[in-house]
């Protein structure tokens, strides 16, 4: 048994006999395994452990906001039964467990104004308790009623309805609403409002998740170009999974990435492609953009880390060198 395993049955054991678990967040679990990223195949190993254990966490583990406390319940519980999937959830982003800064309804609207500037906000919830958001006030909210001649001298003057979402909430159906009133304010399981997503915490996610998809396409296309026309069909064919035996392989372009390893792998097909580099050193740069690969297929909104990103904008600089000197 694992030391996962061990600290999911103690956890299974306290359920059991009615005691309720101490808190427990993605990052706790993380260290628990001394690793600082989620992963394929550390999600995998915590999936193992929680079923071995009987058990189940509330958000699941892998989609859950890295500082968010899970909760644990046995498999087949009434609990259990009702877990919402937290596939792609808002809660997954940080912003939405970053508490937000907020004004009272009869404020000066030159605090509120004062902190928008010192900020760089666009909008401020106005909230009476960290429970009963009253509205927002916004650039837009204040622009609209100066424009019309009215006096705004406390934020309830220029104050518009909020839009509160659930920390449950599906990200996508969250970013119709932000596209439309800029931002949502999520309230989490006690009612609190535990966040603000905006327009650019969307647009700063989506850059820190597609800049991984792009670069391993563009890899994957450079990579195609270097193997094109150098092998024979038979070779294509011994380097694909044996165990699949269904598929079909028609060119480069029907090759996993995987199977790329296994075709350059092999010293006399390396041989083929003429280049003066070292083949050792080039396959396991490949090996390791495999696994990166493998690791921003599987979606985190938590994304990959600065080092892998940085990997993979080296090795598609290095291909781009190689297509432009001529090799592929």
């Amino acid at each position: 048994m694992t030391e996962l395993e061990k600290k999911f049955e103690g956890i299974s054991r306290q359920i059991e006999n009615g005691v309720t678990p101490s808190r427990v967040t993605v990052r706790d679990i993380l260290d628990w395994i001394g690793v600082s990223r989620r992963g394929n195949n550390v999600n995998w190993q915590v999936r193992r452990a929680l079923e071995h254990a009987g058990l189940e966490t509330q958000p699941e583990f892998e989609w859950a906001y890295i500082y968010l406390t899970l909760k644990f319940v046995k498999v087949g519980s009434e609990e259990d039964r009702n877990v919402f999937s937290t596939s792609c959830r808002i809660d997954g982003l940080e912003s939405a467990n970053r508490k937000p800064i907020s004004v009272k309804p009869d404020s000066q609207l030159s605090e509120a104004i004062t902190l928008m500037l010192v900020n760089d906000f666009s909008q401020l919830p106005v909230m009476t308790t960290e429970r009963d958001a009253k509205g927002t006030v916004s650039w837009k909210s204040i622009g609209c009623r100066l424009s019309l001649g009215q006096r705004c001298p406390l934020v309830k003057d220029c104050m518009d309805q909020a839009q509160i979402i659930s920390a449950e909430t599906s990200l996508f159906e969250a970013i119709d609403i932000i596209a439309i009133h800029d931002y949502v304010l999520v309230r989490a399981h006690d009612h609190t409002i535990c966040g603000i997503v905006t327009a650019s915490d969307l647009s700063q996610q989506f850059r820190d998740l597609s800049e991984p998809f792009l670069l391993i396409g563009e890899c994957e296309q450079l990579l195609r170009r270097l193997i094109h026309g150098k092998f024979k069909f038979d070779d294509l064919k011994e380097a694909t999974n044996s165990s699949d035996s269904n598929r079909t392989v028609t060119g480069v372009a029907d090759l996993t990435f995987g199977e790329y390893v296994r075709l350059l792998s092999e010293k006399k097909r390396w041989g083929k492609l003429k280049l003066s580099i070292d083949r050792k050193e080039f396959i396991s740069r490949l090996d390791k953009i495999r696994e990166i690969r493998n690791d921003v297929m599987h979606f985190d909104p938590q994304g990959i880390g600065p080092e892998d990103l940085q990997f993979l904008r080296d090795f598609v600089r290095f291909l781009k060198e190689l297509r432009r000197i001529g090799s592929v």
